[in-house]
């Protein structure tokens, strides 16, 4: 791995480039910041989807436990679920 070089260093460097190959190094770096600014929004839109996943998925639990606690209200209906299950047996 090169040894890493200080900002003040890379514009030593850059200073010595003709106009030209300035330009041209500016259009890279510019690429490649692009290219890291839409990963950065593929990863955000990731996070916000599944983000809302999980709010989907609570929603859809909180709902199947209302309409479990509807069906079953109390420890005697259990109870009688169980003992119901036993005698087929």
């Amino acid at each position: 791995m090169a040894n890493k070089i200080t900002l003040e260093e890379a514009e030593q460097l850059v200073g010595q480039l003709p106009p030209k190959e300035q330009i041209k190094l500016m259009e890279h770096i510019g690429e490649r910041l692009g290219e890291k600014k839409i990963l950065q929004n593929d990863e955000e839109q990731q996070r916000i989807e599944y983000a809302q996943k999980i709010k989907d998925f609570l929603k859809m639990s909180e709902e199947m436990a209302a309409e479990t606690i509807d069906d079953i209200e109390s420890a005697e209906d259990i109870r009688n679920i169980r003992e119901e299950r036993a005698s087929r047996l």
